[in-house]
């Protein structure tokens, strides 16, 4: 199993509640897998650097997991599916980028 981190944008006229549902949406597409969700990071709503389908901000959501790579591919085409992610990365963590995220997890805690 490797360590993932994915980033995704959801469109900015979501309610509040429309938003936790979709991204417990994607929380469920990855349990129903068997990957371990490490942490999740709920940034708000953020001005785009350019405008994607017109929309200038939008929600943004981290997450880190630990799946098998095949997973990944399941996961990135429940967000092509959904019309209310705009964008979406995500990227295998190398061990040091893993200690980092839990460093910086931890220093948030302590805040």
């Amino acid at each position: 199993m490797n360590q993932y981190e994915t980033v995704f944008i959801l469109t900015p006229v979501l309610s509040d509640d429309q938003m936790k549902e979709a991204v417990n949406k994607f929380k469920g597409v990855l349990t129903e897998m068997g990957a371990e969700i490490i942490n999740e990071e709920n940034w708000g709503l953020k001005k785009l650097a350019y405008p994607i389908e017109k929309k200038s901000t939008g929600f943004y959501v981290l997450i880190e997991f630990k799946t098998a790579p095949e997973n990944v591919k399941v996961l990135e085409t429940a967000y092509r599916r959904d019309e209310r992610v705009l964008r979406y990365l995500t990227v295998k963590m190398e061990k040091y980028a893993a200690a980092y995220a839990e460093k910086r997890r931890n220093n948030q805690k302590e805040d």
